[in-house]
């Protein structure tokens, strides 16, 4: 499993969030071996099928040797995919089977995405094309096109996670103003002036909080270093700083370390106890400052900070006299244009539900007009082959 950590995490970026007070004895009394890896998900909609093929590459010897040795542009570039035609025919068998589950997994997707909307029939041939991370023209074995488009295509959706993050994030901001305009004008005049009033309110309370240290400072590090880690600030030095946050000890500092470092800062502007701080906004702000320090930080562009870059970087002077951290609040995720868009966006779609739903309570009532009919001859049907009986019963 060590390699499989080391391959994500050459790929992956981590959508969970956490930091762990850094305990010094309890660290002491446990064995390393006992020590568990954190299984990380990469968020992908296939991300167990990668895990699964990865998983069972390196119970091959040769390639588990060449993963070993292989560096982040072998992975991206699909050199290391031309090393599954010397693998086992035992793991050539079992990546076939996984290949042959994930499309079955697949056609179920399809058909029930298919079935909500009505469709009869489909051609899963052609369907299957849509999902890039395997070759849909050959559904029965794994080839070595399998292991590079799996690979690709994760390195692609993973380089594009940040982006969709944000995305979301605008669009979520988008839809609470777009809510809350909406409920202002439900109210009368008085009550949207006191509502208003009450709304700034809360904003300016929100703006209330302690200086921000820029995400990767001297200053932000040694709040860490003192609040986190329990040492003294005089004393903060780099090196051990950074082997204290390399929690799996693999030598770097992924984005789930990194993003871990960041807790105590957002702390001072966001408290889930608060009405006016929504935590929505704290993650797109860790996401923000992640960004920050790799970009500064991470010369290589392999999403991991390893020693050398990290001590690097305190040579700079952003690192000592950086600029000051601007919060969110200070920086609109959208315009108001954008706004106009996603408004008449949102008009759209429920017009398209509205006629939906039109349509489907025509359905309905068609559908009772024939169960009526079909009730009306059913009984016709009876009466007429009932009357005869009788008849002929009363004549006997």
């Amino acid at each position: 499993m060590k390699w499989i950590s080391g391959w994500l995490l050459l790929l992956s970026i981590s959508v969970e969030v956490w930091s762990v007070p850094i305990d010094r004895n309890a660290a002491q009394q446990v064995p390393k071996e006992e020590v568990q890896e954190e299984n990380m998900d990469t968020g992908l909609y296939y991300d167990r099928y990668l895990r699964e093929v990865i998983e069972v590459l390196e119970t091959d010897p040769h390639f588990r040797e060449k993963l070993q040795t292989a560096n982040t542009e072998d992975i991206k570039n699909g050199r290391l995919s031309k090393e599954l035609d010397l693998v086992s025919h035992h793991v050539r068998t079992r990546l076939d089977e996984l290949k042959r589950q994930e499309v079955s997994r697949l056609r179920m997707l399809l058909k029930a995405k298919l079935d909500i909307h009505f469709y009869q029939s489909m051609d899963h041939a052609s369907l299957l094309k849509q999902f890039e991370h395997l070759d849909p023209h050959n559904q029965n074995t794994f080839e070595a096109k399998d292991l590079e488009l799996l690979i690709s295509t994760a390195t692609k959706d993973l380089e594009n996670y940040d982006a969709e993050r944000h995305e979301e994030f605008k669009r979520y901001e988008m839809l609470k103003e777009h809510e809350r305009r909406e409920y202002l004008k439900s109210l009368d005049q008085e009550k949207r002036e006191k509502e208003e009033k009450r709304m700034q309110e809360l904003k300016e309370k929100h703006r209330q909080h302690p200086k921000v240290n820029a995400p990767g400072s001297v200053d932000q590090l040694r709040e860490v270093w003192e609040e986190t880690d329990g040492l003294d600030p005089q004393e903060f030095n780099p090196k051990t700083f950074f082997k204290l946050h390399d929690t799996n000890e693999d030598g770097v500092l992924d984005e789930q370390e990194l993003e871990a470092l960041f807790t105590k800062e957002l702390e001072k502007v966001y408290d889930p106890k608060n009405e006016e701080d929504d935590m929505m906004e704290m993650e797109e702000e860790r996401l923000r400052m992640r960004e920050h320090v790799m970009k500064n930080v991470d010369a290589n562009k392999d999403r991991l900070v390893s020693l050398e870059e990290f001590l690097k970087s305190t040579e700079k002077k952003e690192f000592s006299n950086p600029k000051e951290w601007e919060t969110l609040e200070n920086k609109p995720v959208y315009t108001e244009e954008e706004l106009q868009r996603f408004e008449a966006e949102l008009r759209d779609k429920e017009e398209e539900l509205k006629r939906r739903a039109e349509t489907l309570l025509q359905e309905q009532e068609l559908l009772r007009e024939r169960g009526k009919a079909l009730e009306a001859q059913r009984r016709e049907y009876q009466q007429v082959t009932i009357l005869p009986w009788r008849s002929l019963s009363y004549i006997i």
